[in-house]
């Protein structure tokens, strides 16, 4: 990853084929954020290519810690999840989803012969996209007086904070999400203000 507060992922969905000894394997690689898309995407694929006879796929989500997960579908032990995931760390990528649809052609690759078609339509698929940069992002809640509200939108401006809700009544509340390595700077200005509280329990990665 290139720095502490950025990753790198795909900018969007994108396809490949390849064929070896009549069987056909095409790859699809997405950009995801959570295992519930993981599971539409794959049920979708599932029911396009209905006639199929494996689906393998492998996805990491998140930056500590990611989410990993590589699955052969049927195909001998090693020989499909893994190479699809190796694509995927050659790259350097996260919150990705790869998948390879195989239609079995009626000879047998060899477990060899398996892993270099599942790496190869994975590696298509990932280099016929675009590989962009985001930042790592955090949410935070505030709390506030009224009286102070002029004040609390002038720091969230100048330090360039995305409101996500907010609430002004006699006690205003703000939910904002702002780039990890600046978020330290706008919560020590905007504990300086009189009254405010910040809910540190609603930090969220953006990832």
């Amino acid at each position: 990853m290139p720095n502490d507060d950025t990753y790198q992922t795909l900018a969007s969905v994108s396809q490949s084929s390849y064929r070896d000894r009549a069987s056909k394997f095409y790859g699809f690689a997405y950009p995801v954020t959570t295992e519930d898309e993981v599971k539409e995407i794959l049920a979708s694929i599932r029911k396009k290519y209905h006639d199929a006879n494996h689906y393998c796929y492998a996805y990491r989500l998140g930056y500590d810690n990611p989410a990993i997960r590589m699955n052969d579908d049927g195909e001998p032990s090693g020989s499909a999840g893994k190479p699809i995931y190796g694509q995927i760390l050659s790259k350097d990528i996260t919150n990705v989803l790869i998948v390879v649809v195989r239609y079995f052609g009626g000879t047998k690759l060899g477990i060899p012969g398996l892993i270099q078609a599942f790496r190869t339509a994975a590696r298509e698929a990932i280099e016929s996209n675009t590989i962009v940069t985001r930042t790592l992002d955090e949410t935070h809640t505030i709390l506030f007086p009224y009286p102070v509200l002029s004040q609390v939108m002038k720091i969230i401006k100048e330090d360039s904070a995305s409101i996500l809700n907010q609430k002004f009544d006699q006690q205003c509340s703000i939910t904002f999400t702002i780039r990890k390595s600046l978020s330290g700077k706008i919560l020590g200005r905007l504990e300086r203000v009189a009254g405010l509280e910040t809910d540190i329990n609603n930090l969220k990665s953006g990832i």
